[in-house]
């Protein structure tokens, strides 16, 4: 009986952390749109590359008012990324500026 209770318990408290997470990454379009811009511009250079995950608690998305000569920048994302490829996670420093009206003007990922 009490080992019932205990796995109820599991899957109540697993099914929680997994709906937070993706509701994290679902409730910031700014992330969103640097993962998937990042991704496409990913995969025209390497297509060997199945997705990309950011680091959504350590991603710092920082406001802006700045300018790239004329090019407006109103947000700068930078963070960790993991970029799968196959069965293995490579780690990656992410950077990513956005201009006026959400549009995506650079995705940047280091090298390993």
């Amino acid at each position: 009986m009490r080992v019932g209770k205990t796995a109820i318990a599991l899957a109540t408290l697993f099914i929680g952390i997994s709906v937070g997470n993706a509701s994290a990454q679902v409730a910031n379009p700014e992330l969103e749109a640097c993962r998937s811009t990042g991704l496409i511009a990913l995969r025209e250079r390497n297509p060997g590359i199945k997705d990309v995950t950011l680091d959504v608690d350590g991603m710092t998305v920082a406001k802006a008012n700045t300018k790239v000569e004329d090019t407006p920048i109103k947000t700068i994302v930078i963070g960790d990324a993991y970029l799968e490829k196959g069965k293995q996670d490579t780690r990656r420093t992410f950077l990513c500026l956005i201009g006026e009206k959400g549009k995506v003007l650079l995705t940047f990922f280091t090298d390993k």
